[in-house]
């Protein structure tokens, strides 16, 4: 495994590489298709560059361990809004998850209902080119002068068009408390109507997820959290709770660390799918699949436009299936645990349509012209 200590090595090795290059930071998402490759980890280019807790800006490097990250913001006060999974919890694995992995994921969690996703939140960013060259983008002010918005595309690129060696934040302060509310026993299409209404009510709703039975507890979860200064967490919950139970604080923060991270999942056996889809549709989803006889266990986050499926890992895991019926309701799906063997074969991305796939390989000709960044990563 190479593991350059500057950006001026590994800009080096990668002008230098002589076949494919499977990128990695920390190595605990292996999400996409196996990358046959020498293993290349940006983990040693870490350390905060510039933090101005004043000016809400973080810059630091791409290996840099999210726990740092948090850590230094955590003793200011602060946070990254976008609450970022840690995928290790799900897919088993060990290691540091790296910020550089973050943003070439784009992982958001359930906070981005209200304030958005890891994009959002990126000021600028470093990368290495697929012909070694260093590339800058953004700053501290959000700029573009290249013709490509560089910052929105390397968030969600996995790796595919550059290797990240510096990322720059907009981060935000830490509320005073939370609390969550919780209704049981609703069905999905009863616990989407509950969601959407706090969502559209002026409380300023910051999680709203519903768990199917006998995912966290023997019977369905619907849960909406606020949070923010104590006394108006107080006011908002008391308008928002009548007939629903409150769990407050350090309870309602393992209980949306349980959802962010798809705990309920972790232990148990089968392929596991995220699905986007207009809120009121994931009921929809959900109750198709069963009618067309897959059965899956369901988390719906982001007020229900965000679907994890646990379906048995046979035949295609459910891949042809599921993304027919997304399709149809103007969604998108992808495997997010799966075997190398399953992943091999299966799309793991949502296929694109072809004028997207003619610009998805114009700018992977651009940036990576020699095809050498974790290649056929994302089926491109």
């Amino acid at each position: 495994m190479m593991r350059p200590e500057s950006e001026e090595e590994l800009a080096a090795l990668v002008a230098g590489a002589e076949g494919p290059l499977r990128v990695i930071g920390g190595g605990t998402r292996p999400i996409g298709r196996p990358v046959a490759g020498e293993t290349l980890s940006v983990s040693r280019l870490a350390g905060v560059t510039l933090y101005e807790p004043g000016a809400l800006t973080l810059v630091v490097k791409a290996g840099t361990p999210v726990r740092e990250v948090e850590a230094v913001l955590a003793a200011e006060g602060q946070r990254l809004p976008f609450e970022p999974m840690d995928h290790r919890v799900l897919l088993g694995t060990e290691g540091e998850p790296t910020i550089g992995g973050v943003v070439a994921g784009n992982v958001s969690g359930p906070r981005r209902i209200q304030v958005g996703a890891c994009r959002d939140f990126l000021l600028g960013v470093r990368f290495v080119s697929g012909e070694g060259k260093v590339i800058k983008s953004g700053g501290r002010v959000m700029k573009n002068v290249t013709g490509y918005d560089l910052v929105k595309l390397m968030a969600g690129s996995w790796g595919t068009l550059g290797v990240l060696t510096e990322v720059s934040f907009k981060v935000l302060a830490m509320p005073q408390a939370e609390a969550t509310l919780i209704r049981r026993g609703q069905d999905a299409g009863a616990a989407v109507a509950s969601l959407s209404a706090a969502l559209g009510s002026p409380y300023d709703v910051s999680g709203a997820a519903h768990v199917t039975a006998g995912v966290m507890e023997d019977e369905a979860l619907t849960l909406v959290r606020v949070e923010g200064m104590a006394e108006s967490v107080r006011y908002r919950a008391g308008r928002l709770g009548e007939g629903w139970e409150l769990v407050e604080d350090g309870q309602s923060a393992a209980l949306w660390r349980r959802l962010r991270d798809v705990e309920p999942f972790a232990a148990r056996p089968g392929a596991v799918w995220r699905v986007s889809v207009k809120p009121t549709d994931g009921p929809v989803l959900t109750d198709n699949l069963l009618a067309e006889g897959l059965e899956h266990a369901a988390i719906h986050d982001w007020g229900g436009g965000l679907v994890w499926l646990l379906v048995e890992e046979e035949g295609d895991a459910g891949a042809a299936l599921i993304r027919r019926q997304t399709a149809a309701l103007g969604g998108h799906a992808t495997l997010i645990r799966g075997s190398e063997e399953l992943r091999a074969r299966v799309p793991v991305f949502e296929p694109l349509s072809a004028p997207l796939a003619a610009l998805s390989r114009g700018l992977k000709q651009k940036f990576d012209p020699r095809g050498i960044l974790n290649p056929g990563l994302m089926g491109v």
